[in-house]
């Protein structure tokens, strides 16, 4: 099933220096599971590919059903130094929610996912 993050979770964003902070929260606590499964590291990495210039890393907060990611090299030296229309990094958030995961279909039916119909090209 093809899953877009925008149904199943919320994100903020903002900045640290020269990297964005990304929060993605899980709309229901029964999808964090999918959402630490699925959005991993590398995944986030390759959805960001050419926007960001330093690694991913990635940290799970599961009493909040979140994970935060923090994009290293995101910000063209930060929000006193970038000429980056959004230097604090705060479109990020959105960004991420236009990720789509891949999630078995028995697997997302079981904890009642929402399919997305429409796919990325």
């Amino acid at each position: 099933m093809n899953v877009s993050l925008l149904d199943i979770a919320h994100a903020r964003s903002g900045d640290k220096g020269d990297t964005a902070n990304v929060g993605l929260i899980a709309l229901k606590p029964e999808w964090y599971a999918v959402l630490a499964k699925y959005v991993t590291r590398d995944v986030v990495a390759k959805h960001f590919t050419g926007v960001i210039t330093g690694g991913v890393e990635r940290f799970e907060l599961p009493n909040l059903k979140a994970l935060n990611f923090l994009l290293h090299g995101s910000l063209d030296g930060g929000g006193t130094l970038s000429l980056k229309t959004d230097a604090q990094g705060k479109v990020f958030s959105t960004a991420l929610l236009r990720l789509f995961i891949q999630v078995p279909d028995a697997e997302a039916a079981a904890i009642g996912l929402p399919a997305t119909t429409v796919t990325r090209s």
